[in-house]
């Protein structure tokens, strides 16, 4: 089973081992620095990926990395329904496990929406202050891109492997997006486009989400490797259940945490980084209230769980009468971001040209009733003409959204569950409608009809939990500094997209990764 006893001394307690805690992990161990992890979740045998993925190709087979039930149960309070257990992975690697692997820097834009546009709130930090730590990032992640967006915010240094080339579809979507005026380009994506000492090169098994066999793409796994290889301890499904502190309230003193042969456990450390994503982070701090804080540690602000936000889904597609040959990779290859620095909508908005449309063969025979050469015919009915679009539009932060505790359901270990109040603005689903025009436009120009559109009324999460412990100069505003330390003690940190005051359109790893490889330095400091 494993040692899951706590380490006798630590320098660092990180509690969450998926890209912001595995970094920090990584990096403090080999500054020689004793780190010891904490995951919630188990540990997937990286062996057994390619039974994952049957799995998951397999009608009725359930989530590949066994979501849901008691452990992982929540509710939902909002306008609308929020997927929770679909958006997310408990396991060593975090959410990385299932994600889809792209990988943007945000524009300067993003750090100054309410400067610029009277909307939203600035970061504390600017876009020069994260440019080196984006290049470090983009090392760490192993970023395949090229230099060829002439939307994207400035840089220095090339990718440190080469970009992706268009897919077929991407090269059907160009001749409309030339008459239209519309400019295409690559898309940065951390996974391998050649082999690398890390990991071997992308074969396309088109199933990037929820699972890669053959280890192309990025997982936190590699920063766990690198820390386990420095001399990190990563403990798993050993999920925290509350941090204590002092009796003066200044610092965290011990991470209680509890594992599968139903033992508590505590463990000390001189520095803390919580960083278990945007719903469990307010989560773990609001279960550690106190008498000094009542309303949950490092919550003098009252904002911790406030301010919840994602990235929403606009799309268009339909069938052409000619073959594209989706789901031969299961990523972007090509995207437009001609519209992301509009001020009107004043939301960010990258459009996508999906390499996934429709279903696969494989996925439609399995849930086909035909056989032999009725099953042959509908699948050659089925697969390969199909054209689709897709975007990603900013949500900006609002109060009312947040992550609470429900003291009315309970988890496992008899927690209250994270209770989602979720709800859309008029500005999102301004992007959205923006979003939907001009997918219509260049699916017209092709000469497709729509037989799907996803806009205001039917839109969904793009599963980028931000924004519940934001970042901030004020304590009376923020829950931690520019610096990722919590305003309330000076021992405890917080990592991944929670600190996010804003977060475009863009999806989120890329700073992340900034921001904990800023946060290593900063602790690296300290220690």
């Amino acid at each position: 089973m494993g040692d899951r006893t706590p380490s006798p001394r630590a320098d660092v307690c990180i509690v969450g081992s998926g890209p912001a805690g595995a970094i920090v992990a990584a990096r403090l161990a080999r500054a020689d620095h004793d780190v010891v992890v904490l995951e919630a979740g188990p540990r997937f045998d990286e062996d057994d990926r390619t039974e994952q993925l049957d799995a998951h190709l397999r009608p009725g087979e359930g989530n590949p990395w066994e979501m849901g039930g008691e452990r992982d149960a929540y509710t939902d309070a909002g306008d609308r329904d929020y997927p929770l257990n679909a958006a997310r992975v408990k396991g060593v690697g975090g959410s990385t496990l299932h994600w889809q692997g792209m990988v943007m820097r945000l524009h300067e834009r993003d750090f100054e929406m309410e400067t610029r546009h009277g909307v939203g709130t600035d970061w504390p930090i600017d876009y020069d202050d994260l440019r080196p730590y984006y290049t470090a990032a983009e090392s760490e992640l192993g970023v395949a891109g090229a230099d060829d967006n002439p939307y994207a915010p400035p840089r220095e240094e090339p990718f440190p492997l080469p970009a992706f080339p268009p897919s077929r579809s991407d090269s059907v979507f160009a001749e409309a997006c030339e008459s239209l005026g519309l400019d295409m380009h690559s898309v940065p994506n951390a996974r391998n486009s050649e082999a690398t000492d890390d990991a071997p090169a992308c074969v396309g098994y088109g199933t990037c989400k929820p699972v890669c066999p053959s280890g192309a793409k990025y997982t936190a796994e590699r920063h766990v490797r690198a820390a386990e290889a420095a001399g990190a301890r990563v403990i798993d499904r050993a999920p925290v259940q509350r941090l204590e502190h002092d009796r003066a309230g200044d610092a965290v003193t011990r991470a209680v945490y509890a594992t599968p042969d139903g033992a508590t456990h505590t463990q000390t450390a001189r520095q803390f980084v919580v960083a278990c994503g945007g719903v469990e982070t307010p989560r773990l701090l609001l279960l550690s209230r106190s008498e000094t804080y009542p309303d949950g540690l490092a919550n003098s602000s009252g904002a911790v769980g406030r301010y919840f936000f994602d990235h929403l889904f606009a799309g268009a597609g339909g069938r052409l009468d000619r073959q594209t040959d989706q789901n031969h990779v299961g990523f972007n290859t090509s995207e437009c971001h001609q519209f992301y620095d509009d001020a009107e909508p004043v939301v960010g908005t990258k459009l996508e040209f999906l390499n996934y449309a429709g279903p696969s063969p494989v996925t439609a025979a399995l849930d086909a009733d035909t056989w032999g050469d009725d099953l042959l015919a509908d699948l050659q009915r089925s697969y390969g003409t199909h054209a689709a679009m897709g975007a990603l539009v900013e949500q900006l932060p609002r109060r009312d959204n947040r992550i609470e505790l429900d003291s009315s359901r309970t988890d496992d270990h008899g927690n209250p569950v994270p209770e989602v109040h979720w709800s859309l603005d008029d500005r999102t689903r301004a992007g959205l409608r923006k979003a939907n025009e001009v997918q219509r436009a260049v699916l017209s120009e092709l000469g497709v009809e729509p037989d799907w559109v996803v806009g205001p009324a039917d839109t969904g999460p793009a599963y980028h939990h931000m924004g519940t412990t934001r970042m901030g100069a004020d304590p009376d505003e923020s829950v931690v500094n520019p610096q990722l330390r919590t305003h309330d003690l000076d021992n405890c940190w917080i990592v991944g997209s929670s600190p996010f005051p804003t977060g475009g359109a863009m999806n989120p790893t890329l700073t992340i990764a900034a921001l904990a490889v800023r946060a290593a330095d900063r602790l690296d400091a300290e220690l």
